[in-house]
């Protein structure tokens, strides 16, 4: 027997609960129990359950789980698997493909997240007009719109100036309903604009509830697969910055793309954070115009500040995002505390920050206790790679002794903890990256360093590192 009551569901991670409660035991959260109404929770009668009924005593003679009638997939060797290689659809945005991997693969979900206003339609309506025009896929675009209306869509493109004579459009948000004109359109890519709009009629619930995401994401991935479609869908974000819904959703789908960088800043950045088909964590730089998102050329060239003369702080550093080296300007400032010693650091990892202070106490003789100390990455990159620690440390020196640094100097390199100057990935691919640009000078780990009769690297003066203590005195003996 059965019964109607509410059930709760937990926003973060979509646990079902009898009754309400402050935290989610599953997932710990705080206030994310929502009340789910009409779902059927069975009874129990304790007196009769048998926790051993059913229990087969003989693997011989135990039922199959689940139901298996009908075909199923064959078990084969590994080496006996046909390979195909992925045909890439070029989205006619270079930046774009780049992070995606080289282009969209056919069947492929993408879910791509970020702030409101950053330009997430703004970037899929320019991708969606571009690819409708190429000659290869012959107008076979199809956006769905689940929160504005036809018209909307059609001023932004009219504003934007963009060719909307071959995209098709329509405004949905019934999931059935888009995948029987997907079906009947059957379109190369489709645009999902939000995930959160989107309900299904086997669920009484709201659209944006854990269930109805799940449950939408999961049958447009399925029909994705089956059809080969690539598909993208827009996911709105908390105040955290997460995707809002269940964590399964960023499971389900093959690449998760998260829009960096504030709404009123210039650029805006785009990274991938998961990708079955390119690497992961690659950024593509963009500028916001008033036609759009344009890509830019040299993005290295955007984070550096020119300064008339040097300026203590200040620390150029060869970062990697991806499969691309990144020039990006880290600045410190370390200041008598009024109170107790503060630390922020912007665009970097503030746990990370502590460590490597207290690393410069010990083993590079410059302390910190009782100074605030505020280190920023310029232009509004995060930089979540082990190879700034040195650039950082620098930059907190070059402050604390309020003597600037060569502007011609480039910096990389891991701390740890006893000191020592750790390698990174691709070093000589930074210091082609440093030379291209114009620097004469690099502050690099030892495990690092070229050979030194390399004739690429003829033009800068490499100065190879093994400890903290090092790296200090060289750079201010340039």
């Amino acid at each position: 027997m059965a019964k109607n009551k509410s059930s709760y569901v937990c926003q973060n991670c979509g646990a079902h609960f009898g009754k309400w409660a402050g935290q989610c035991t599953d997932c710990g959260e705080w206030n994310s129990l929502v009340e789910a109404p009409n779902v059927s929770m069975p009874h129990h009668n304790k007196s009769t359950a048998k926790p051993n009924a059913g229990r087969s005593t003989s693997r011989s003679t135990a039922a199959p789980v689940g139901n298996y009638s009908g075909t199923h997939s064959a078990v084969m060797p590994l080496n006996a698997v046909s390979v195909t290689l992925d045909t890439r659809l070029p989205t006619g945005i270079s930046e774009f493909d780049r992070v995606l991997g080289g282009g969209l693969v056919a069947g492929s979900v993408v879910l791509i997240g970020g702030d409101p206003g950053i330009g997430k339609s703004t970037i899929l309506l320019q991708t969606a007009t571009n690819m409708a025009r190429a000659d290869s896929l012959a107008g076979s675009a199809l956006y769905v719109t689940g929160e504005e209306s036809l018209a909307q869509v059609a001023m932004r493109a009219k504003r934007l100036d963009l060719p909307a004579d071959r995209l098709r459009v329509l405004a949905e948000t019934n999931v059935e309903t888009i995948c029987a004109a997907l079906t009947q359109e059957q379109p190369a890519i489709a645009i999902i604009d939000s995930i959160q709009t989107i309900y299904t009629d086997a669920i009484n619930s709201a659209p944006g509830g854990v269930s109805q995401i799940r449950e939408s994401a999961a049958i447009l991935t399925r029909y994705a697969k089956q059809t080969g479609t690539a598909l993208f869908l827009v996911g709105h974000v908390t105040k955290e910055g997460t995707l809002a819904g269940p964590r399964v959703l960023e499971h389900m789908v093959d690449t998760v793309l998260y829009f960096e960088g504030q709404s009123d800043s210039r650029f805006r950045m785009i990274r991938a954070v998961k990708n079955r088909f390119g690497a992961v964590n690659e950024l593509g730089i963009f500028g916001m115009t008033d036609m759009g998102l344009k890509e830019v050329a040299n993005p290295s060239a955007i984070f550096l500040s020119r300064y008339d003369k040097p300026v203590a702080g200040s620390v150029v550093m060869v970062s990697r995002e991806g499969t691309r080296p990144l020039l990006v300007e880290v600045q410190a400032l370390v200041d008598d505390s009024q109170g107790q010693p503060r630390r922020m650091a912007l665009g970097l990892d503030f746990q990370r920050l502590s460590m490597l202070l207290a690393v410069m106490h010990r083993h590079g003789g410059i302390h910190t206790s009782g100074q605030d100390v505020y280190v920023n990455v310029v232009g509004g990159v995060k930089v979540i790679e082990t190879g700034s620690d040195l650039a950082v440390l620098l930059a907190c020196a070059s402050s604390i002794k309020e003597k600037p640094l060569p502007s011609s100097l480039a910096v990389f390199g891991e701390v740890g903890l006893s000191g020592e100057i750790r390698p990174v990935p691709n070093g000589q691919e930074r210091l082609k990256e440093a030379m291209k640009h114009g620097f004469k000078h690099a502050i690099i780990p030892k495990a690092n360093a070229p050979a030194k009769d390399a004739p690429q690297f003829k033009g800068i003066n490499v100065i190879a590192v093994e400890r903290l203590d090092d790296a200090i005195e060289s750079a201010f003996e340039l």
